[in-house]
Parts: structure tokens; sequence; C-alpha cells
């Protein structure tokens, strides 16, 4: 990275927001294309003829405005456009592929297991009934996005396939089916990702992350899924709209 910045050693205004101040310019008039990476702080500091903890502050005004992003054993990249989901009932799979984003699965674990309590609860099925695990990987490109796991009631997903969820939507696949994805609630929040989802999604332990809980219904009137997911906050966002009535 070739940036050019001129920083004024006599302002009151402190050279890390002057700094941080030319890198933001440089992001939005694309000098700093997006999925560009920056140099080291050690490389940058000695370019730039400022301290390390000036260019680390600097550079962390804008992971914090969601501009940059830290990725352990990668480096400190310029965002990518955010995925945007519209708040309907839809698989992230076909929100990519309708975006024009590539998207990608890897299938890290389907299995038989006996519900978790909370969730035969809301699956309204008796404790210890054994329902389908789906724990997917999915991404962007070659972008970590998200972790998804769901449980599924048996009769509609004994069948499915770890090649099947690699390259299909997973509502995609129960349509096929004659399930009908038809009411869910869902509940938005956010939380700090957690060793194994930081690992999983090339991330910080602690890192903020977009979390989606989700109780789907199908058009009969049965409750067939229970969805956990979590999101990279620095590329993932939920749009909708309200109206007044």
């Amino acid at each position: 990275m070739d940036l050019a910045v001129h920083l004024n050693r006599i302002s009151p205004v402190p050279l890390y927001h002057q700094l941080a101040a030319q890198l933001k310019d440089a992001v939005a008039n694309g000098v700093l294309p997006k999925g560009a990476f920056l140099d080291n702080e050690l490389d940058l500091a000695d370019r730039w003829q400022v301290s390390r903890p000036t260019v680390r502050r600097a550079i962390q005004e804008l992971v914090d405005d969601g501009l940059l992003v830290r990725r352990r054993g990668v480096g400190t990249q310029v965002v990518n456009d955010q995925v945007r989901r519209p708040f309907t009932l839809s698989s992230l799979f076909d929100d990519l592929s309708a975006a024009g984003r590539e998207p990608r699965t890897e299938v890290l674990e389907l299995t038989t297991v006996a519900a978790p309590d909370d969730v035969a609860v809301s699956l309204d099925l008796p404790t210890g009934t054994e329902v389908v695990h789906v724990v997917r990987l999915r991404s962007a490109g070659d972008r970590r996005l998200a972790v998804i796991r769901n449980w599924l009631i048996r009769d509609i997903a004994d069948g499915l396939t770890a090649e099947q969820l690699t390259s299909r939507g997973l509502y995609a696949l129960l349509r096929e089916q004659g399930v009908r994805p038809h009411y869910a609630h869902q509940r938005l929040g956010a939380t700090a990702a957690t060793a194994d989802e930081a690992a999983a999604l090339g991330l910080e332990p602690g890192a903020p992350l977009v979390t989606m809980h989700r109780v789907m219904q199908d058009d009969t009137g049965r409750v067939v899924e229970v969805a956990d997911s979590v999101y990279d906050a620095a590329h993932y966002s939920v749009e909708m709209t309200v109206v007044e009535t």
C-alpha cells in the first residue's frame, strides 16, 4: 500500500485523528479499494513518521466505523460491501445468489441428536425426541460470513445429505420435499465471538457478531425448524421497512 498522508504536527487535532480522517477519505475515494490490505503497523509507522500506537489508534477508528476489519493471521483489510438481507423468510444461500454473491457452504455437522430442552419446547416435541442437527459454515466467495445451526424434525430432514446442503439452500431442499416454509418468529441480537466461533469465521475472539434465532412453521402449521446463527458483523446487516398504520 503506497498511501501518502500529510500530518500537521503543530495542530491541536491529535495525529491519530488526522491520520484516521485521511484513511477514511482514501477508503471513500477508492484510493484504498475494497478488499485491499494495509501494511503492518510497524511499516506504516515508519513510512508516516509516527509512533506505532498512533497508527494502531487510527486504524481502530476505522475498524470501529466498519471500514476496516482485522483478521487473525491475515492482516487488516478494507471491508467489502456488506451482505444486506431483507427481514423475510428466506435462505441466506438464496439471498447471496440473488445479490450476485458466490454462496459457499461447508457442512460441519449433520447428525441425529436428542433435542436440547429449549429446542424440544420450541418444536413442540417431548423432551429427548431425536431431531436432525445441521451446522454449516456459510461464505460469500472467500469471505467467511456465518455459522448456521439448525434443528429439524426428522420426518422432513432424515433424507438430507451433506452434498445437498453444500450445493443448495436448506429451504429450497425442503420445498422440493413438499415442505413449504410459511411463518417464522425471528429474533436479532448481538454477541461477542467465542473461541470456536472466531476460529470458524477467521476472527479474533470477542469480535462482534450478529445473532439470529428463528422458529419456523410450514404451511400446515407444524413447527419444523429451530435455527441459531451468528454472522460476522463487519460484513452482514439486516434491512426492514417500517410503515406507520
